[in-house]
């Protein structure tokens, strides 16, 4: 009886595993459980049964099932490899690793244990430790693809992407045809920015699979860096109709129908993807950031408010860009970019420590922007990069943006000693090549605005780094040393809300003395504005709109008989909304008048048509303040905390207008009446800013490159004599 029992189990078996060979799973369980019936305690039965179990998703019953082999067999290794690979389907990768232990201390030379080991490490985020067990097993199987791969995706998040692509590149070689290999290439080709290749790669892998996950979201993604938004866009779409529950697609294409001006399908976009997640902050701010480009302000108080106490809660909101426009606080800024640099751009070192350098007679100043074009950034500092003292300075800029092969860029490439175009190298090789050429200081012009790329500072460029100009605020990294700024903009007591030591500068806004205006003359008809009545303007980005201060415009117009307010426009709804909120407010929507954008020299000859210049608040107007005090207008701001609420003041007290800074809300409007009331008075104003706007502090461009040179030889002795970054004051 017990050799027909036997003989039994013997024949299910065999049936069992050619079904299994067979792809028929559910019968070969069934069979097994048969075997089971005649023999409980059957140990293949059981070990098929668990190898069953994990094939269809079922990881738990595959645990149970490996553990009762062990319990009979405690040396088998095939059921220590495979229950650790169990326990890590079901996410207790630290169990799994104790499994892979046993099977390796059983067979030290059995590569698949070291490789489960390898995963369970990767899932806990133990990358270097992954890494290792990943060479161990391809040490013992170098034709171990899927290991190669592995090791690719370990050494890719720990940003070594050059490695990632190596090892990437082997799996391939191994196994051609091999799809998830090209996808997490392509993601290493991107980690080191070289995108177009990127894009070929996951090309390769959709052609191999083109419903791999994940791979038209990374090659959405990648079209993303290269600008190219509409291809982008197609991208998402395809990643969202393979993955509908992916809410960072969601969001993403988001961001791109953001760069597209598209912003009503963008907070469409946001919308969904805060419903397919509503724990991920990120998505709110981003929505709230696009509803202030058409000045969409529904719940627009609760939604800053919930923002910030996200910001004190420490969690990830949004890029700090986007913050100064919406929160006035110094100390709520500095927190979010505490945040933003925690997540993003942590401090890296994986270059070595700089050694002392020796001093030499020239310092070499490295800037780098992805704003090298016709942008406002470079609007501001060409004539500085054309001034700047070559006996003391040799200048390297670093582009990191696209060569838009405009006249702004031709001019920039003819100002510097060096001129190099970095866009598509990765962070960590532009560290190292400032490295590699001596680079003192390092002088961030972007920050965290668009095309700012901070985790090249976050590697230590230059044995100084220095914050100007693009980004208002501080940065909140122990990676930047010095913020250039003045006396408005960070007095001293303010000195807390700011992680860099301050540079104060007589005045801290450079300026192109050069910018041409069209000799045009617009009449107040080509505008779109009535023949008569005071023209109150504000030609800044819309997203710096708040109801605060629209809401105080209103009150001004209210005031002023007969005035308009003329507004930069191009988007149907900003333009709907504003026109309902000042119906809403009790002003006529026809008062309210906006233009289009145009060519440089016409937009700064626009200005002259205007009467004032309304500043915003908690954003002030940067280059477009300037812009309209060297067109002549004068600017009227009002001064709050934060470093981009303070650069309007900065800027008035450098043309000589001081009178024109206004403390309260209450006094800006109060001014502002009285302004448009006295025509005497604006005439004088007006004379007053003609007559000095030339020869003032904030149009010196000569002088204004003698006092940053100045501040950049005093961060220069410091070093040299082993003294750490601290406050400077530059005289005038």
């Amino acid at each position: 009886m017990a050799t027909d029992a036997a003989l039994q189990v013997e024949s299910a078996l065999r049936e069992a595993h050619g079904l299994h060979r067979a792809g028929r799973l559910e019968d070969a369980r069934a069979v097994c459980l048969r075997a089971l019936q005649l023999r409980p305690r059957q140990l293949e039965a059981l070990n098929l049964l668990g190898i069953i179990a994990a094939q269809t998703g079922d990881p738990a019953r595959a645990v149970a099932f490996f553990g009762e082999v062990l319990q009979l067999d405690p040396r088998n290794l095939a059921a220590h490899n495979n229950h650790g690979n169990a326990l890590r389907a079901l996410e207790q990768p630290a169990a799994a690793i104790a499994s892979h232990d046993r099977a390796i201390a059983i067979k030290p030379d059995h590569a698949p244990s070291h490789y489960g080991r390898a995963k369970a490490l990767h899932e806990l985020r133990r990358y270097e430790a992954a890494v290792a067990s990943y060479d161990q097993a391809i040490a013992l199987r170098p034709d171990y693809a899927e290991a190669f791969c592995s090791r690719g995706r370990a050494l890719f998040e720990l940003q070594r992407y050059e490695a990632s692509l190596a090892s990437h590149d082997k799996a391939i070689a191994l196994r051609p045809r091999y799809a998830a290999a090209y996808v997490d290439r392509g993601r290493a080709l991107a980690g080191m920015t070289r995108y177009e290749e990127a894009i070929a790669s996951l090309g390769k892998a959709i052609e191999l699979e083109p419903g791999h996950p994940g791979v038209w979201y990374i090659r959405a993604n990648a079209l993303y860096s290269l600008e190219r938004f509409e291809a982008a866009l197609q991208s998402y779409d395809r990643a969202m109709a393979l993955a509908p529950a992916d809410a960072s697609a969601y969001q993403n294409r988001g961001n791109a129908l953001l760069m597209l001006e598209r912003y009503e399908s963008a907070i469409a976009s946001y919308d969904k993807a805060i419903e397919l997640d509503p724990d991920d902050s990120s998505a709110y701010g981003k929505r709230l950031h696009a509803r202030m480009y058409i000045c969409d302000w529904r719940d627009f108080a609760p939604e800053v408010a919930r923002l910030a106490q996200r910001i004190e809660r420490d969690e990830a909101t949004l890029n700090p860009f986007a913050v100064l426009a919406l929160c006035g606080s110094a100390q709520l800024q500095k927190r979010a970019a505490q945040n933003w640099v925690r997540q993003e751009c942590p401090p890296n070192d994986r270059l070595p420590a700089l050694p002392q350098r020796s001093r030499r007679d020239k310092i070499r100043v490295g800037y780098f922007s992805g704003d090298f074009r016709g942008h406002a950034i470079s609007f501001l500092t060409a004539e500085l990069f054309e001034t700047h003292d070559r006996r003391q300075f040799e200048l390297t800029a670093f582009s990191l943006g696209l060569n838009t092969k405009d006249d702004m860029r031709a001019r920039l490439e003819a100002a510097f000693d060096s001129f190099l175009d970095v866009q598509h190298e990765s962070d960590h090789d532009i560290a190292r090549l400032a490295r590699s050429l001596e680079i003192d200081i390092a002088v961030d012009l972007g920050g965290f605005t668009r095309g700012g790329r901070p985790r090249i500072f976050a590697t230590r460029a230059a044995p100084l780094q220095v914050s100007y100009l693009g980004y208002l605020g501080t940065m909140s990294a122990d990676y930047m040393d010095y913020l250039i700024a003045d006396g408005t903009i960070v007095p001293a007591a303010h000195q807390q809300y700011y992680s860099e030591k301050i540079v104060y500068l007589p005045s801290y806004q450079v300026n192109d003395s050069r910018r041409p205006i069209a000799a045009r003359r617009f009449s107040r008809e080509e505008l779109g504005l009535p023949p008569a009545g005071f023209v109150f303007c504000c030609l800044n980005s819309t997203y710096k709109l708040t109801p605060g201060t629209f809401a105080g415009w209103m009150r001004i117009l209210a005031r002023v008989p007969g005035s308009v307010l003329y507004l930069l426009g191009g988007s149907a709804a900003l333009e709907s909304n504003l026109r309902r909120e000042a119906d809403a407010r009790g002003v006529a929507p026809e008062r309210i008048v906006f233009g289009a954008r145009l060519p440089r020299a016409e937009y700064l000859a626009r200005y002259r048509t205007a009467d004032l210049f309304l500043d915003t608040l908690p954003y002030n107007a940067g280059t477009t303040a300037s812009d309209a005090l060297w067109a002549g207008l004068p600017v009227l701001t009002c001064m709050g905390e934060a470093f981009a609420s303070r650069v309007g003041a900065s800027l008035l007290r450098a043309v000589g207008l001081a009178e024109l800074i206004a403390a309260t809300p209450e006094q800006y409007e109060q001014l502002a009446v009285e302004l448009a009331s006295d025509p005497q008075r604006m005439a004088a104003i007006r004379a007053k800013l003609a007559a000095g706007v030339r020869t003032s502090p904030l149009f010196d461009t000569a002088a204004a490159t003698r006092h940053l040179e100045a501040a950049y030889a005093r961060m220069y002795d410091r070093y040299h004599t082993g003294l750490p970054p601290e406050h400077i004051r530059v005289d005038a």
